[in-house]
């Protein structure tokens, strides 16, 4: 207890100290200017000389503090839409680029089927089996929400149409006439 009263600022010096501390740093500053604001002047003064209060410094010890905030915010409603939406981008973009891919590789095989002049029925069978997996890209792409259904069957309807102008070119189909199909 000795130890700690040698350190602390003496009850007599501090309200000396108060007074002598000026806010103003003008020369000629008007002494209503620096009129001690009323805690200071009264309250203090008693309760030093009284023995009341008095300062002490406090030793803290080195050592770094970790400071946590139990309260943990909400996370931006508008940042995570923004987050979901760039991850829903990136999966409809994989799957729009993979019908892409199967609709070519498809419309390739049906024109190189098309300028070959002995070409046989048999050969339409790889064809179909890519037209299958196109139309199989579609259908999911569709289920999940990357494609419109129009688009899909307006997708798969090109398909369709082209293999039946491939088959009618070399005579493998026979269309029906518009009149029969109506009776």
């Amino acid at each position: 207890m000795a130890g700690a009263v040698m350190n602390c600022v003496s009850c007599c010096e501090l309200p000396g100290k108060l007074r002598s501390l000026s806010l103003a740093t003008a020369p000629n500053a008007t002494s209503a200017a620096l009129k001690p604001l009323g805690f200071s002047s009264n309250a203090s003064v008693n309760l030093f000389s009284k023995g009341f209060v008095s300062l002490c410094p406090v030793q803290r010890p080195l050592r770094s503090l970790i400071v946590c905030d139990a309260r943990t915010k909400k996370a931006d409603s508008a940042a995570k839409r923004a987050r979901q939406a760039d991850k829903r981008r990136i999966y409809n973009k994989a799957r729009k680029s993979e019908i892409r891919t199967r609709m070519k590789k498809a419309l390739e095989a049906m024109e190189v089927l098309v300028k070959k002049t002995d070409a046989q029925a048999e050969e339409v069978l790889p064809i179909e089996k890519l037209i299958a997996e196109a139309y199989s890209a579609i259908d999911k792409a569709v289920k999940v929400g990357a494609l419109h259904r129009n688009t899909g069957g307006r997708r798969k309807s090109r398909l369709a149409r082209r293999k039946k102008a491939v088959e009618i070119h070399h005579g493998w189909y026979t269309p029906v006439p518009a009149a029969v199909q109506a009776a």
